[in-house]
């Protein structure tokens, strides 16, 4: 087969599903990046706390990106296939778990918040910033896990115009009430970090409201309506077990390693934890069109094996690859370069400073290699419907590999930070190589019934 596609419309497509989504991803990040700014002005222990709380928070929403990839890769498929009934059941499934998610979160936040801080770090005055974010941001649980997994769906028919038109509102209105909130402007109380997390509750109040409104009301695609979430989904759940909760597992792993990752950063001293919330600003800003391509190509295999195309799957795959490869040598290149600036609009020490340029220097090695593993792990092997082998290695390279090694090297050896940054995302590269052999081999694509009958 040939490395890249030949066919100007796959081109075509792929821009049509990946550009929205990565817009959508740039104005996340954007809003993540003022926050910092923002909350950067009051010091290391105000953005600290901030930062450790929602590291909790990121846990379950990493699980909703589980829960909503995994139903998505039943969606796409389904409507390669042309079956609405199935996508309806597939999409009422996801809605039922997420409820379930989004109230064990909220008991959990509400009773052990000063329990869930100490997880992070033992630093009080960190503990006492971030008990008053997540207790603000309990609401959020259910507005913004429906808005993740309602916007995955609309993305993977080909809707990704709406998740990015609700971004966009919700941009707005974070900036504006962080702006208001944190600092006491236009009469109101400087709240601080609980400033924060006012604002972003009320733009996740906008952001549900978009998007749940655009499936429920307008879609035509899934053509989800109220009387729709009560049918019967019994005869579908055999296969979403089968394919979408692995993808659920595997993304729930992610987040616990990404937690038990920042248990050591937090171990290591505020300094580390705010050079590492810059870091991870640029890392989300230079993957932001990974990000886009990976979805799309989720989207893209499923829509195509439902088509009962596999070898066209197969060459897009390559294509894919071959992208991903290349995106991550531009990004390596642009963290490079904009490393310095980005670093001085932060009002931190020296010593955060210096940190954080070190950092920064181990994100351009590794962006190299995690945008091609993430193309194909969160894209083409999962709309495969390669979920189960994807969910094996996620977690041997994760939790054997990553999350030992970072601990060693930051609390036992004490090496220097672009060392131990190396070792707590290790499992970017080995990912990479794994992933490459998965995809030539072709074993990656999989069969999905609809309950009643094999695609």
């Amino acid at each position: 087969m040939q490395i890249f596609v030949k066919d100007k419309q796959f081109y075509k497509t792929l821009a049509a599903f990946a550009i929205p989504i990565a817009a959508q991803q740039l104005i996340t990040v954007g809003v993540n990046m003022a926050d910092n700014i923002m909350l950067g002005q009051l010091g290391e222990v105000a953005m600290s706390g901030a930062t450790l709380a929602n590291n909790f928070i990121s846990i379950y929403q990493i699980m909703c990106m589980g829960l909503g990839m995994g139903a998505s890769v039943l969606v796409s498929r389904f409507y390669g296939m042309g079956d609405s009934a199935s996508m309806k059941k597939a999409v009422n499934i996801m809605f039922r778990l997420e409820f379930v998610f989004a109230t064990l979160f909220s008991i959990v936040t509400a009773l052990l918040p000063g329990g869930i801080m100490r997880i992070f770090t033992t630093e009080e005055g960190v503990i006492s910033a971030g008990i008053g974010y997540l207790l603000i941001s309990i609401p959020c649980y259910y507005l913004n896990g429906y808005a993740v997994t309602t916007s995955l769906m609309l993305r993977s028919v080909g809707k990704a115009n709406v998740p990015l038109i609700s971004s966009i509102c919700s941009f707005f209105i974070n900036i504006f009430f962080n702006w208001v909130f944190i600092f006491g402007k236009l009469g109101a109380p400087a709240m601080g970090v609980n400033g924060a997390a006012l604002g972003t509750l009320l733009a996740r109040i906008v952001e549900f409201t978009v998007t749940m409104g655009f499936l429920m009301f307008k879609d035509e695609k899934i053509g989800m309506r109220f009387k729709d979430l009560l049918m019967p989904v019994k005869e579908l759940i055999p296969e979403y077990v089968r394919i979408s909760i692995p993808v659920l597992i595997s993304d729930t792993l992610l987040g616990l390693g990404n937690s038990a990752i920042a248990m050591v950063m937090g171990r290591v001293g505020a300094v580390f934890v705010a050079a590492n919330a810059i870091t991870t600003i640029v890392m989300q800003m230079a993957t932001v069109v990974i990000q886009g391509i990976s979805q799309a190509s989720c989207a893209m295999t499923g829509i195509t094996l439902g088509e009962g195309d596999t070898q066209k799957a197969q060459q897009q795959g390559i294509t894919f690859g071959a992208l991903g490869f290349i995106i991550g040598g531009v990004g390596c290149v642009l963290v490079l370069l904009l490393k310095g600036p980005i670093i001085n609009f932060y009002n931190i020490a020296d010593e955060t400073k210096a940190l954080a340029n070190e950092l920064m220097e181990a994100v351009g090695f590794v962006i190299w290699f995690q945008a091609a593993n993430s193309i194909l792990t969160k894209g083409t092997l999962r709309g495969g419907g390669d979920t189960k082998f994807l969910m094996v290695f996620d977690i041997i390279f994760l939790w054997v590999c990553s999350i030992p090694l970072g601990a060693l090297a930051g609390l036992v050896w004490h090496l220097p930070g672009f060392w131990i940054y190396m070792m707590l995302k290790i499992d970017q590269l080995l990912k990479c190589f794994v992933c490459v052999w998965r995809l030539l081999s072709g074993k990656w694509i999989k069969k999905i019934s609809n309950g009643a009958e094999k695609a």
